[in-house]
């Protein structure tokens, strides 16, 4: 059985309907943090047929939630209104991006080998850049081109340090795991550091705050390309409680 066909039953065709009420529900709970978004964070426009790619940067010492978090999310969309079948109703398509494609190892010794090298990697929509060891010229050279290219680009916990050292967040509001805003201030005096927020919102750049932080940016971004409903549905899937997606 496929991961989400439980969609096509009559029980979660009916949870799809309620979507509006999943919404409500979770807006009358109390925020669990807080988001700054820009003016500019404009609808994102999803094609009308074919996947959305999105881009997972790891290397070495990868933390895990940073890049599962929003994988989970990503993975678990839902749009009935793609088409007939599971795989056009599923609008994103998954990868991972590193310098080589040999084995590396995250956060507690998960081993993963990439999908692609920044040199052969299918142009993304969506970038994800988490907490990582990896420094090279052609990550930061990948991450420049992609900022230009790529509809969002954005950071979880310490990969703001990524974007960073690239020069994307020069002049610009970035947060960062609340351990490391001191530093990231220290480093980077161009950058306008902001403590307590889950993310901050740009129209292509994003950056949000440690951790699973990263599954409420994420949720953020299928709502721009989607809508509230559809990315309510999503956090209600993944049993997912926090409301600091909404802005």
């Amino acid at each position: 059985m496929k991961r989400r066909d439980f969609i096509k039953s009559s029980a979660a065709a009916g949870a799809v309907v309620a979507a509006s009420g999943i919404t409500q529900a979770l807006e009358d709970k109390p925020k669990t943090g807080g988001a700054a978004t820009s003016a500019t964070a404009r609808r994102l426009a999803a094609p009308a047929k074919g996947r959305i790619n999105v881009a997972f940067v790891i290397s070495q010492h990868a933390t895990v939630i940073d890049f599962a978090g929003p994988w989970e999310v990503f993975q678990d969309v839902h749009v009935p209104s793609r088409g007939a079948g599971h795989e056009e109703q599923m609008p994103f398509q998954l990868y991972t991006v590193s310098e080589k494609t040999e084995p590396l190892r995250a956060t507690a010794g998960l081993q993963l080998i990439p999908d692609y090298t920044f040199a052969d990697a299918p142009a993304p929509k969506v970038v994800v850049v988490g907490a990582q060891a990896g420094r090279s010229a052609a990550m930061y050279e990948w991450l420049k081109r992609q900022a230009r290219e790529a509809d969002v680009l954005m950071s979880v916990c310490t990969g703001a340090f990524h974007l960073a050292r690239a020069g994307l967040l020069d002049g610009r509001e970035a947060t960062t795991h609340h351990d490391f805003t001191a530093r990231l201030r220290q480093e980077f005096p161009a950058i306008k550091v902001r403590e307590g927020l889950r993310f901050i919102e740009g129209e292509r750049i994003s950056t949000s705050g440690g951790l699973t932080s990263g599954i409420d940016l994420s949720l953020r971004v299928v709502e721009r390309y989607f809508g509230r409903d559809v990315a309510a549905a999503t956090a209600r899937y993944m049993e997912y409680q926090s409301t600091g997606w909404m802005v």
